[in-house]
Order: structure tokens, then C-alpha cells, then sequence
């Protein structure tokens, strides 16, 4: 596995990555994606969701600060990447906590065909079935197997699974990767998550093997946010520091201290 290489890609072929987000972190995550060398663009009307959708190289669904308008722009932007062929990530912001977020993200993957679903624990959890509450869009506790979960929805979802935590699992059902980079540090600002999401993006649209993009994508960021977390005084600092070690990544940082775990079956 050659993380680097992929990260180098994104960097050289400059994917566009369309984003239907959060308006709570929509700034950062367009910074993270540009930080990376991909584009970012955020279209959430409907009359031209579909039509940037047609001209980008990825789709990013952020379900944070939803709205039904929004979910009927995320379908008609989806439809349009599925008809040509690019890839759709989901990111679950607050399944679990409330009936409007788990009927969206139902319909969601009702209508399109998702390339990536990604969320915490409790997400996911709940997406596969468990009967689990989100604590707003912050994790809650799951007493049941993750690996194991995310595997059962990654299979009837065909799709790459991930679940961000201290260890971020990644899984197609089939190979699964234990992605062990990142820091506590980035529990402490908000927006981590959607940035993650971003970059997840950023990695498919320059990588058809779906889980190992994902898994590079999380090792790479992760490694951005230690070596950000090393200088930084508090949650302030750290935020502008992850932006600058992203920036200047390299080979030596990235191959040195990539931590992915590859598990199959």
C-alpha cells in the first residue's frame, strides 16, 4: 500500500470535489480540501445541484444542518453523479438522534448509489440496524461489535463503510483497514468530522479501490493533526496548525509514520 502516492495524486490531478455540507463547517471544509490541492465547490441549490454534480470528480453529502430542500438537492446532485460515474460519500452527521436525519439518510441511500457511507459509531450503528441514540451529532456508546457492524452494512449497502474514532475502521465487507493515526486534540474543535469527509472525497476521486483510499485519507489527515497537535497551545492553535502540517506533508512524514492495519475476511 502506497498512501503517499495516493496523496501525491490528489495533489497533481486536482479533482473537483462538489460538496452538499454543513453550513457549520462548510468553511473549513472547503479549506481542507483546497489545503490537500483538490477543489472545492459548495452548490446546494437544486436547480444547479445536479448540473455541478455532472462537471465534478466526487459528491460529498453532509447531512449536519439539514433541511428537506436540502435532501431533495442531494438526490438530484447524487443521481447526476451516479449517471456519470463519479463517486458519492455520505457522511451520517446525527443518525440516531433524530427521526429526520434517520429518514433522510434512508432515503438517501434509497435513491442513490452511495460509494462511501462514513460516521461515528453510533451512526453507523445505527444505519446497520442497532437500536442506538446519538447524543446530537456526538457519538454515543455502542455495546456491540463494530467491525462486525460496519462489515454487515458495507455488504447490504455495497458500499466502503467508515467509522471515525481513536481507531477509524474502513471495510467493504471483504478487507477492512484499522486506520491508528490522528489525536485527541481533534475531538476539541468542531468540524474535524466533515473535514475528514472532505478529504474522503478529495482520495476517491483520484483512487477507484474505495476502502484503500479512505484508509490513506484518514492516515494522512490523522498524521497532519500529530504533528499539528506537537506545536499547538489549545484547540485555536491546533486548527491553524493542521491546516500548515497538511500543507507540508511529505514523503518521509507520510511513509514514516502512516499506522493502517490491513485485516482480511
Amino acid at each position: 500500500m502506497n498512501v503517499y502516492q495516493i496523496f501525491e495524486r490528489v495533489g497533481r490531478e486536482k479533482p473537483l470535489v462538489h460538496h452538499i455540507t454543513n453550513y457549520v463547517t462548510i468553511y473549513d471544509c472547503a479549506n481542507i480540501t483546497r489545503v490537500f490541492g483538490a477543489l472545492p465547490v459548495m452548490a446546494h441549490a437544486k436547480e444547479e445541484s445536479a448540473d455541478m454534480a455532472a462537471i465534478a470528480s466526487s459528491l460529498v453529502l453532509n447531512i449536519g444542518t439539514l433541511t428537506p430542500d436540502l435532501v431533495k438537492s442531494m438526490i438530484l446532485a447524487g443521481q447526476s453523479a451516479n449517471r456519470k460515474g463519479i463517486p458519492v460519500v455520505l457522511d451520517a452527521v446525527g443518525v440516531g438522534a433524530t427521526r429526520l436525519r434517520d429518514d433522510a439518510a434512508a432515503e438517501l441511500l434509497e435513491s442513490i448509489r452511495i460509494d462511501v457511507v462514513k460516521g461515528n459509531a453510533s451512526e453507523i450503528a445505527r444505519l446497520a440496524g442497532v437500536d442506538v441514540k446519538t447524543r446530537g451529532v456526538e457519538s454515543a456508546k455502542v455495546e456491540a461489535d463494530l467491525e462486525q457492524i460496519a462489515k454487515k452494512l458495507a455488504l447490504e449497502k455495497k458500499a466502503t463503510v467508515v467509522i471515525t474514532g481513536k481507531v477509524d475502521i474502513v471495510t467493504d465487507g471483504r478487507k477492512t483497514f484499522l486506520v491508528k493515526n490522528g489525536h485527541e486534540m481533534m475531538g476539541k474543535i468542531v468540524g474535524t468530522g466533515c473535514m475528514a469527509a472532505s478529504v474522503i472525497g478529495a482520495f476517491v476521486a483520484v483512487e477507484k479501490d474505495h476502502p484503500l483510499a479512505c484508509a490513506a485519507a484518514l492516515s494522512v489527515y490523522g498524521i497532519a493533526a500529530e504533528l499539528a497537535a506537537k506545536k499547538s497551545r489549545g484547540p485555536g492553535s491546533f486548527k491553524e496548525n493542521l491546516f500548515d502540517e497538511v500543507y507540508n506533508l511529505n514523503r518521509e512524514k507520510i511513509e514514516g509514520m502512516s499506522k493502517i492495519e490491513e485485516k482480511t475476511a
